[in-house]
């Protein structure tokens, strides 16, 4: 009887604790060609984020081979916002590169959530 109490107390202890953030996913992102051959990237985020213990931290702009292009560092918690939406400015994408991926990073995760990929506009 005693084990069954407890495993009853374990369970509503376990039921009681607020759902655990996922990984971070990327909805939504736009490529604006801007001036001298930069690029602007407005991309949406959503994540569960509880604080600064978990919490999406940053996004990438990465070629199809996986290779690094850009990173927006994203400086605090967005507790109270989601989906938010951060821009990143004067990217330069070598010539050649016609589509990019973009994906997201949480602080206790990692990668691994929902990523997008674009075409750039004007068939760059």
């Amino acid at each position: 009887m005693c084990s069954a109490v407890l495993a009853c107390v374990a369970g509503f202890a376990l039921a009681a604790q607020p759902a655990l953030a996922g990984k971070a996913d990327v909805v939504q992102a736009r490529a604006v060609s801007t001036a001298n051959n930069t690029w602007r990237f407005d991309v949406t985020v959503r994540h569960e984020d509880s604080g600064w213990d978990h919490y999406a931290d940053r996004y990438e702009i990465l070629s199809m081979k996986g290779r690094v292009l850009a990173t927006r560092v994203l400086a605090h918690p967005h507790v109270n916002e989601q989906p938010f939406t951060r821009s990143l400015y004067n990217v330069r994408i070598p010539k050649g590169i016609k589509r990019i991926r973009i994906r997201a990073h949480d602080s206790r995760h990692g990668y691994g959530g929902k990523e997008i990929v674009l075409t750039l506009p004007h068939g760059r």
